[in-house]
């Protein structure tokens, strides 16, 4: 049976569709030996020969749904150019190609979500309102007053962690306003010192110790469909409550200064009019003024001051 392209990628395993997309338009797709680099292009992929970047796609494997808890100073991809140490160094005895998805920054820590289910990824990775839950540490304390403010402007749900005396805050929002939260608590003066990511929808890190990995069980991996599809019934509406959106500071832009800017001052003033004329110091239809009084001739200047 025929599909397209990129739903075969994306359920091989190999990538998500919307990277499998990227990748046909990039011409690292072959269907029988012949590049394919239009979407929509379909296959079978029980009859077609597919490859993928020179690489076969094998039949399909089993599907694999990990959580794990990912370290500081860990990149969220599968390898690093760099050399940084990355997710698959944290993945001993997965034998099954995975991938993540979402994004935890380098310094952040707490649950990835990994999966070889390119269809269950791209359905997440739409879902831009899932609901996210952190545990942020802050320089310094919220007031009541920038609690209250921060969840109007971007929709997070603010509570301070009970029994800690350092400014530590859980905060669930959805993963599109992450940012904009981040960005509106280092203008305020609240810079965020650390960052743990502690659930994803119905997904929940416990107890698991950093650097270890777990697989999903059947209850959470219903709970995360029944999350997604819940999500789209709501036709783009948000679970989190309504926001506004957040203004970003105005930065003037960079002018440089033009002929007029650069000449003295005094030299650019416009030419002083003057205050008398014939009819009440309004100005004639040649553009001279004139003075009322009789002998006087309008044309003249008047001399400097001494």
């Amino acid at each position: 049976m025929e599909e397209r392209l990129q739903k075969i990628i994306a359920r091989a395993g190999i990538a998500s569709r919307r990277h499998a997309e990227e990748m046909i338009t990039s011409g690292l797709v072959t269907v029988n030996g012949h590049t394919i680099t239009e979407l929509g292009s379909k296959a079978d992929p029980e009859r077609d020969h597919i490859k993928v970047g020179g690489k076969l796609i094998r039949p399909e494997k089993a599907r694999v749904y990990l959580i794990l808890n990912k370290p500081p100073e860990v990149v969220s991809t599968m390898s690093d150019p760099e050399g940084r140490r990355s997710l698959r160094d944290l993945l001993q005895g997965v034998t099954e190609r995975v991938f993540p998805v979402g994004r935890l920054e380098y310094y952040a820590y707490g649950l990835v979500f990994l999966t070889n289910d390119g269809d269950l990824a791209n359905s997440i990775l739409q879902s831009h309102h899932l609901p996210q839950t952190y545990q942020i540490k802050l320089k310094s304390l919220l007031t009541f007053a920038e609690i209250e403010e921060l969840s109007r402007s971007t929709g997070a749900r603010i509570s301070r962690r009970g029994g800690q005396s350092a400014p530590w805050y859980e905060v669930t929002l959805a993963e599109a306003r992450r940012d904009a939260l981040r960005d509106r608590l280092f203008r305020s003066g609240h810079p965020v010192e650390k960052m743990k990511r502690i659930a994803l929808a119905n997904l929940e890190l416990g107890s698991l110790p950093p650097g270890q990995h777990r697989e999903l069980s059947g209850s959470e991996l219903s709970g995360l469909h029944l999350a997604i599809k819940r999500q789209g019934s709501a036709a783009g509406k948000s679970p989190l409550p309504k926001h506004e959106p957040a203004k970003r500071a105005s930065v003037p832009k960079y002018r440089p200064p033009t002929k007029q800017h650069t000449e003295r001052r005094g030299d650019s003033r416009p030419e002083r009019k003057s205050a008398f004329s014939s009819n009440g110091g309004k100005r004639s239809k040649s553009g001279h003024s004139s003075h009322s009084g009789k002998g006087r001739d309008s044309s003249r200047t008047k001399g400097p001051r001494r």
